[in-house]
């Protein structure tokens, strides 16, 4: 019997170029990892993710994860854009105990150039709270999200959301109605 002859398989990976893959410039233009590809156009829309410990080397912040989309390449540097940001699930979890009231709201906002943004809010109160006032402090907070958005632009947006500013401004306002132990903004997702 005839031994078939075997096909010589083609490496692919010698022919891939290393990008690097670069923050936008409200980010401070910093490298944020690289990626092979064989054609430029194949990153486009490929997503990555970094923690505000890379970003800014603040170490508080390690919990925020923020998420880029590669939107154009240039020689050998991708570019990306700001698509959003989480946090981490283990620090949600840290913050809620028994006893409290978890107030959660989802809302659209449009910054003051247009942008538009899907922001989810938590607050956690000290003691749990009556549905009336849990009511009353997530009305609370979806306007003020939206104030903070109407008169920001989108960049001032992203660093006043990031850095935990609109946070602790809402923190503020909402404790008012009832005694709260955190507000955090722990999601948002750039709209298209």
């Amino acid at each position: 019997m005839a031994k078939a002859r075997r096909r010589r398989v083609r490496d692919t990976w010698k022919e891939k170029q290393w990008y690097k893959i670069v923050t936008p410039k409200e980010f401070g233009d910093i490298e944020i990892g690289s990626t092979p590809s064989r054609d430029p156009d194949m990153l486009l829309k490929r997503t990555v993710e970094a923690t505000m410990r890379e970003l800014a080397g603040d170490f508080s912040k390690q919990y925020v994860k923020l998420a880029f989309q590669v939107n154009n390449v240039a020689g050998d540097t991708a570019n990306t854009k700001f698509i959003g940001h989480k946090v981490t699930t283990d620090y949600v979890r840290s913050m809620i105990r028994r006893g409290t009231s978890r107030i959660d709201t989802i809302t659209n906002v449009t910054t003051k150039d247009g942008q538009t943004f899907k922001v989810h809010i938590l607050a956690i109160t000290i003691k749990r709270a009556k549905s009336s006032q849990q009511k009353f402090i997530r009305e609370t907070m979806e306007k003020l999200i939206q104030d903070a958005a109407v008169d920001r632009s989108f960049p001032d947006f992203i660093e006043g959301v990031v850095s935990g500013k609109v946070a602790s401004h809402i923190y503020h306002e909402a404790k008012k109605i009832y005694p709260l132990k955190r507000v955090e903004i722990i999601k948002t997702r750039v709209v298209e």
